[in-house]
């Protein structure tokens, strides 16, 4: 087990909770809706020695959400991050290449604090477009390489694969807007995301 530390969940609507929870950046200063529907809870729920901070923000592009790293993160210099950011810049059509670039500098800037970093991959959206879904599998196959370039305190998650409907990696397995998941699938971000966290505050992302 590892010891009692402070996770920062940093991203968009999909760490916020959306739909059926504003965070506390959304709604202060604790929050508002089923506390359920958020990985954090989930989260914090298994770990009872962890401090797990949701600072979601829905509708945020990768850009958005690492101009308020340094407020949001490194301020409350945590022992680990998650970051799961990028699908709003390609629902607006953005490039790949573009939140590559965010995510990159977010990684880096996290690392060189010394905060363990857990790279998440983007959720699908069941309405997502052919190119969209391209632009998504293009992310995250380069934040899985990314990960494989670090040797200690920074890990991949699978996220997209932790809500993906059966036989289907581009829908969502439940969602009650077909945007974003739904309770059980908070639920099942936290499944994945668990183990990671263990192993990268351990600092050794095997």
């Amino acid at each position: 087990m590892t010891r009692p530390a402070t996770i920062v969940a940093l991203g968009d609507s999909t760490t916020a909770g959306t739909p059926g929870f504003l965070s506390p950046l959304e709604a202060p200063p604790c929050g508002r809706g089923n506390i359920e529907s958020q990985y954090a809870c989930w989260l914090q729920r298994a770990r009872a020695d962890w401090r797990v901070l949701n600072r979601g923000i829905n509708g945020e592009r990768s850009d958005q959400i690492r101009a308020r790293l340094e407020r949001d993160v490194l301020a409350v210099r945590p022992d680990a991050v998650v970051i799961l950011a990028g699908v709003n810049d390609v629902y607006q059509g953005r490039s790949a290449e573009s939140v590559q670039e965010q995510l990159d500098a977010m990684y880096a800037r996290g690392r060189a604090a010394g905060i363990a970093v857990v790279a998440a991959s983007i959720l699908p959206y069941n309405t997502a477009t052919p190119e969209a879904n391209l632009a998504m599998h293009a992310v995250n196959g380069w934040i899985g390489r990314r990960a494989e370039q670090e040797r200690c305190g920074f890990a991949f998650c699978d996220t997209r694969a932790a809500v993906a409907g059966p036989g289907n990696i581009d829908s969502l397995s439940g969602s009650p807007d077909g945007l974003h998941p739904d309770v059980d699938g908070y639920r099942r971000l936290a499944e994945a995301l668990l183990p990671v966290l263990e192993r990268v505050l351990e600092g050794d992302r095997r």
